[in-house]
């Protein structure tokens, strides 16, 4: 009897634990792409770390580390894509990496505190690089845009940066992180004045398009969806802009 109530205290003691850390931290998932352990190093070393990694990647492209970048981001399948440009002026895919996190449903972002990942087009300039974060390193996405403050919509510091951990921002893998920040800040160091950073909230094919009809938010996904058409039959970035309160996509 004693046996057992000893191990009943100690399931106790583990429950109450687990549910202590999901109480601060209700966004977490340990998913078994997040690398147990990974050198949180400063950014001259992770520079150092990446940059032969990801030239020889861009290499295999034709295009060299600094040259322009594209990112696209897909909520439902929770990926992100880094697009290298090449000496032909379009792009190609360098890498398709597991989102480790996100929170939130699919729509957009609303208002502060709502917890959601927005959705949208937005740019990347070298004042939104932080290489100093608390979750290793990250980029701001530069929410709210000018469509989304024509919606008054609301919110602030809504990133991509690593750690695995999101309360609204898309959380990578360290590693990850690493690849995606170093590429970004390169190319921009490089000369590209800003990377644009396109969020879907699934790849709006027709058939996944028609599985949305009816839904809040498919007047807005319909805004997305031309943007990810256009850079299919280009293979560059489309150019976007804000008028009379919706998005406008026109292709190269």
């Amino acid at each position: 009897m004693r046996k057992f109530l000893k191990a009943l205290f100690f399931l106790l003691c583990i429950a109450s634990a687990l549910g202590i850390f999901a109480l601060y931290r209700p966004h977490y998932i340990p998913p078994p792409i997040k690398e147990a352990i990974w050198p949180r190093d400063d950014i001259a070393v992770v520079r150092a770390r990446q940059t032969p990694v990801l030239s020889a990647g861009f290499a295999k492209h034709n295009s060299t580390l600094g040259a322009p970048v594209y990112i696209r981001i897909f909520k439902e399948e929770r990926e992100l894509e880094l697009w290298v440009q090449t000496p032909a002026d379009t792009y190609a895919l360098f890498k398709t990496y597991p989102i480790c996190n996100h929170s939130g449903g699919l729509g957009p972002k609303l208002k502060e505190g709502d917890r959601q990942s927005p959705e949208g087009f937005y740019t990347v300039s070298k004042s939104a690089l932080n290489p100093n974060s608390s979750y290793h390193l990250s980029f701001n996405l530069g929410f709210p845009n000018r469509f989304d403050r024509t919606h008054d919509r609301s919110g602030s510091f809504l990133m991509v940066h690593g750690d695995c951990v999101s309360v609204g921002c898309y959380a990578m893998t360290d590693p990850a992180i690493e690849e995606i920040y170093v590429a970004v800040e390169a190319a921009l160091k490089g000369g590209q004045s800003a990377v644009p950073v396109h969020a879907f909230p699934f790849r709006p094919t027709p058939q996944r398009m028609a599985m949305a009809s009816g839904h809040q938010w498919e007047s807005f996904w319909q805004q997305l969806a031309p943007a990810y058409h256009a850079f299919a039959e280009t293979n560059r970035p489309p150019l976007i802009t804000v008028d009379g309160g919706k998005y406008l996509v026109t292709a190269w």
